[in-house]
């Protein structure tokens, strides 16, 4: 393969991860500090009791710091098995939340959260590319193993989180009843 082919890939790889860590750190922002219109850990965290997520305020911490903290690591393209898987994990969640008005965003769907959590786990399985902060330390932190160990354990934290979720949200609505 030529070296023009390699460029072009690992800008692309460049492109994706700073577009889609930029967007997913702006997101934890709005939950961990109120930026860009959001309501921060206490407004988020009220919000993510009501929907189930209990305890709020900590569950609003942990998606807001895997959203902030996966996005941004995406971005610089560092760490990329545990930033794309971290970030992934929030977005299963967030898609939870939306599948019941079914995929579409325009109708409150799930498209949206879960193109961004695709992404992100696929980014954890490509790796970051050339241009990227794992390449310059030599991949440090971006090894083979760390890819499934990341991906696992993300899974059975969503699997967890998800579940307990389901119950609360199944006791409420038969607590209304």
């Amino acid at each position: 393969m030529s070296c023009s082919c390699l460029d072009r890939r690992d800008l692309g790889l460049l492109l994706l991860r700073a577009g889609t860590g930029g967007v997913l750190a702006a997101h934890g922002c709005q939950k961990l500090f109120g930026w860009f219109g959001g309501h921060g850990l206490e407004g988020t965290g009220a919000f993510m009791e009501s929907i189930g997520y209990v305890p709020g305020k900590l569950n609003a911490l942990v998606a807001g710091l895997a959203e902030a903290g996966g996005g941004a690591l995406l971005a610089l393209g560092l760490a990329t098995p545990a930033a794309g898987s971290a970030a992934a994990g929030a977005m299963a969640g967030a898609a939870a939340v939306h599948a019941p008005n079914g995929f579409f965003s325009q109708g409150g769907g799930y498209e949206y959260p879960a193109f961004l959590g695709l992404t992100a786990a696929a980014l954890a399985v490509t790796g970051p590319g050339r241009y990227s902060v794992d390449h310059a330390v030599g991949h440090a932190l971006n090894r083979g193993w760390m890819v499934p160990a990341a991906l696992a354990g993300t899974a059975v934290g969503v699997v967890l989180t998800l579940g307990a979720r389901a119950k609360n949200v199944r006791e409420s609505a038969a607590s209304e009843e």
